[in-house]
Formats: structure tokens, sequence, C-alpha cells
């Protein structure tokens, strides 16, 4: 793979058409990882081993074809910076003209009872090149820490920094892109620094940041109804068909059309979480693509 990793997928989108990207077939080249391809797709970690697990990471076999899961069925919050975590996932929504347009890139995100709390935030302040001013509850885990870390190859924060208007959160870059796609994080989100380069000038200060956790979510290409399954890693979900009506409910009151469910296919794909966009579906009335 030679020349620049992707950064920063960008789609056209409408009520029929929340399911955006394609996928694609990668064969791996010798001495490539998946997390080599994984970054040169802009995915993250959990994506490429949801979407192969039949591969060690570190030492796929050469000439084989790996899947790229670079479809996505868009989240329910559709409007400024979102960010899933039970995917992994930021979202920027905008308009460019008349089109609706997202753009989407992997994140890193905390560890085991260090997860961004759900909820809204706004944007207050985005800076590059920043220092990190090293919480108290970190230094006390890590001593040898000092209380600010200079900008620089050594700095957690990358080269851009978006700052949250509660607590410490912050969205940014990282000088350890293996962890984008993991849960790696003291509940800070970070992303590839190609991505948060990339990221950096489009979004504004002020714009709404929405958490979500979405392990489960429904789309449309045209009549057809998508399902995209993660793992539910915080098992919030106590019922998965009663989640899958209600996300039905939910996609009901945007169209006209009956939905029809394919329950077996629903089935099996609530048993594979493999992060892939998968046809479940369709709604009589309205035109196929």
């Amino acid at each position: 793979m030679a020349g620049k990793a992707f950064a920063l997928d960008r789609f056209v989108w409408d009520s029929h058409h929340t399911v955006v990207g394609e996928v694609k077939k990668h064969v791996i080249s010798d001495n490539e990882t998946l997390l080599d391809i994984a970054r040169w797709y802009d995915l993250g970690y959990n994506q490429i081993i949801l979407a192969n697990p039949e591969y060690d990471p570190w030492i796929p076999p050469a000439g084989k074809e790996v899947v790229i899961p670079s479809q996505y069925v868009l989240p329910s919050v559709k409007t400024g910076l979102v960010v899933n975590l039970a995917e992994m996932r930021l979202y920027f929504f905008t308009k460019e003209g008349d089109k609706n347009v997202v753009y989407t890139a992997p994140i890193g995100i905390g560890t085991d009872g260090k997860l961004t709390e759900l909820g809204i935030y706004t944007i207050v302040r985005k800076r590059k090149n920043p220092p990190w001013h090293v919480p108290e509850s970190i230094r006390k885990e890590e001593p040898d820490l000092p209380k600010v870390v200079p900008p620089g190859p050594e700095n957690p924060l990358g080269t851009r920094a978006f700052y949250l208007s509660r607590g410490s959160y912050m969205i940014h870059g990282t000088n350890k892109p293996w962890g984008i796609g993991r849960r790696v994080s003291h509940g800070c989100m970070r992303l590839y620094p190609e991505d948060i380069e990339a990221l950096y000038p489009l979004v504004p200060v002020g714009t709404p940041v929405t958490v979500i956790y979405e392990p489960y979510k429904l789309g449309l290409k045209g009549n057809k109804v998508y399902l995209q399954v993660f793992p539910d890693f915080e098992n919030k979900i106590t019922s998965s068909f009663a989640e899958i009506i209600r996300l039905s409910n939910f996609l009901k009151k945007e169209q006209s059309g009956k939905i029809i469910l394919y329950w077996m296919e629903i089935r099996k794909f609530l048993e594979e979480k493999d992060g892939i966009p998968h046809i479940v579906g369709e709604i009589k009335g309205i035109p196929p693509n």
C-alpha cells in the first residue's frame, strides 16, 4: 500500500439513503498486518477484526482476501458531531449547498469504567499542537508523569484537539495510532492523526457533540432495510428483538411505506455481530433506489 492512508470518508445522504459507503475487498500483501490495512481504509481495529475473525491480526496470510467493512448505517442522531461509543466511530453532519453531507472516522474510546458520559456537549475551543495538562486522576495512576506534557511526539493528544463543554473530555489526535478502534483512553476520544487534521478545519467552535451508545442500527438504502450490529460490550440491551422492534418503529415514523422485516436474517446477524450492514427487510411503497 503505497502513498498516504485515506482520511475522513465523506458521503451524501437523505432520509431514503441512511446507509452509506460500500463493503470492499483487499488482497493481503507480504508483511501487511490487519492494523495496516485498517488504517489505510480509515477503519478501527474493532471493525477489521469483527469482519475478518478468521485471521490473526498481526500475521494474516499473504494473498488472501480480507473484507473491508467501509459501509455504515448512520446513527439515529444526525446533527453536528455524533460519537457512537458502541461502534467506536465519529460522524460529522453538515450541509454543503443543498446537500446533506456526513464525514466519518474511527475512534479510540475509554476503557472499562472510563467511557465518555452519554449526552450532549459543545465544542468550546480547539487548538493545534495542544499541551497535555495531565489530570490529577491520571497522575495518581502514573505518578511519573509530569503536570504538563508539551507538544511533540510524546504527547498523547497528537497535533489537534477539540475541547468539550463538560468535564475534561476532548476529541483529539494520538501518538499511538494502533489504539484506534480499541478501548484505551481515560474517557477522551482519539482519532488517527490524518483524520483529526482533516476534521479540524471543518468543525467550528460551538458545534454540538452528541455521545451515544448504539450497538444496533437500522437504516435504508432505497427501499431496502439494513441492520448493522456491533458487540454490546456495556450489556445495555436486555432484549435484542425488542431493540430491533424499537428501531423499526423509529424508522416507520420517518417513512410512509410498510416495513417488512426478515426475522431469520435478523437472528443470524444478531449472532454474528460482524459490524457490516446487511439487508434484513424492505419498505413497500417507496422506490428501490
